[in-house]
């Protein structure tokens, strides 16, 4: 009997390069969660299909443009369901967005439970257990399958794509669906169903040249006085 595992992939904007807003006060940016985004996130799926993966989903469509947490996770549900699943794997949080609230929300719809933030995971009898770590304890946890789970940084090291790997991705399938296939209407997700919206953006401004003390004896004084002025002492 096999497992079948799902793993939410999410196509982000490089974090040394420059983000933009575009006109409508959306982040001009690419987006897949396992199967949602744009064209480019099939870069992203054939990454993950050569680091191992044996099949990926696409979502796309133009009308999921603007969505925020609560209609990506509502076309995850969808796409997950329509998949099949046993256990979903989810990061504990994306580099654009940072909520960390998508795991939940997706359990939440598909009405399993969820462990969440583990640095641990396996996967016995029909049973999937993790370590969470906190700041003064270690907590055991554990959910009959089908479940929801996300992982911290420290649940393993990230297999590099290899170049046998890289080739075996341009064999291996990646079906395409856009809402109409998952059967939901435009107006449930998108800028139009969001729950949140941007009210305004500006830019971080230029970083400005920092102060130079030339020590001429008093280098040490003038150093603490720069520092208890900013409060830091």
């Amino acid at each position: 009997m096999s497992l079948r595992i799902v793993v939410c992939v999410k196509y982000v904007p490089d974090a040394t390069g420059d983000r933009r807003f575009a006109d409508d006060l959306t982040l001009d940016r690419e987006i897949t969660v396992v199967t949602v985004g744009p064209e480019d996130a099939r870069d992203a799926l054939r990454k993950a299909l050569s680091m191992g993966a044996d099949k990926a989903v696409h979502v796309e469509d133009d009308d999921l443009h603007g969505s925020d947490v609560m209609g990506t996770s509502l076309v995850l549900a969808k796409a997950v369901e329509k998949t099949g699943y046993d256990l979903v794997i989810c990061g504990m949080a994306s580099t654009d967005g940072v909520m960390g609230v998508l795991p939940a929300l997706l359990a939440e719809r598909l009405g399993v439970p969820q462990v969440t933030l583990l640095s641990e995971v396996a996967v016995d009898g029909g049973v999937v257990t993790g370590r969470r770590d906190g700041d003064t304890a270690s907590e055991q946890l554990e959910a009959s399958l089908p479940a929801v789970v996300s992982v911290t940084d420290q649940s393993g090291e990230a297999r590099y794509p290899s170049f046998k790997g890289i080739m075996a991705a341009k064999k291996k399938p990646v079906e395409s669906l856009d809402l109409d296939d998952l059967g939901l209407d435009a107006d449930e997700v998108g800028l139009a169903g969001a729950w949140t919206a941007v009210d305004s953006a500006t830019e971080r401004p230029a970083r400005t040249a920092g102060t130079i003390v030339k020590d001429e004896g008093e280098g040490g004084k003038q150093l603490a006085g720069f520092l208890a002025g900013q409060k830091f002492i």
